[in-house]
């Protein structure tokens, strides 16, 4: 019965990706710091990409910010390094559509490397608005990878394809001190995001 109901919810999904969505491969990201292009994966993570193409197409990124990095200066209580640098709706939940399904690495076989586009969450199954991007390849950030206590990973489904020296340049840019010390002093504006076909 649970594979029959993920093959039903897989097939949903696919009916859905062969719209216009299946050919949103590319998504340019204006930001005040300069553009960033990321190629999404709807072969490999159609869940994730479908869920992220409705905020972009809804235009709820317009106006967003990336307002979070990690370094390796700024989480000495991590015993697991990682860096990233997030972004998304932030505390404006009302923006928010349902959470999804986790589409974990061991699933769609995306790894989380250099410039990968990823969902951030909390449990499992609890991801909505927030994504991230990894600078350096993150291993940690995959299923099985100790950076989340669950082991479950987050779900990869995209890359940058241009802009890299945009994210690099997000991710120096200066962060508070003591708990805010990953929190942007003055968070980065998207300002707009739109899906660029062909």
């Amino acid at each position: 019965m649970k594979n029959f109901k993920r093959n039903i919810l897989l097939l949903l999904t696919g009916l859905l990706l062969s719209t216009s969505l299946v050919f949103a491969q590319k998504v340019l990201v204006e930001t005040d710091l300069g553009n960033v292009i990321l190629k999404l994966n709807p072969e490999k993570a159609p869940l994730t990409v479908s869920n992220f193409l409705k905020y972009v197409n809804a235009h709820r990124y317009d106006g967003a910010k990336f307002y979070r990095v990690v370094r390796m200066d700024n989480q000495a209580d991590k015993k697991i390094k990682i860096e990233v640098i997030q972004g998304g709706l932030g505390d404006d939940s009302t923006k928010n559509f349902p959470r999804i399904k986790h589409e974990s690495t061991n699933i769609t076989g995306l790894k989380h490397l250099n410039g990968t586009l990823s969902m951030a969450r909390n449990e499992p199954g609890s991801a909505g608005s927030e994504f991230f991007i990894c600078i350096n390849d993150q291993p940690e950030l995959d299923f099985g990878g100790k950076r989340n206590p669950d082991g479950q990973g987050f779900a990869a489904f995209g890359t940058v394809v241009s802009g890299m020296d945009v994210i690099k340049k997000i991710q120096i840019q200066p962060t508070g001190e003591g708990e805010k010390s990953q929190t942007l002093k003055k968070a980065v504006k998207i300002i707009r995001m739109t899906v660029q076909n062909g």
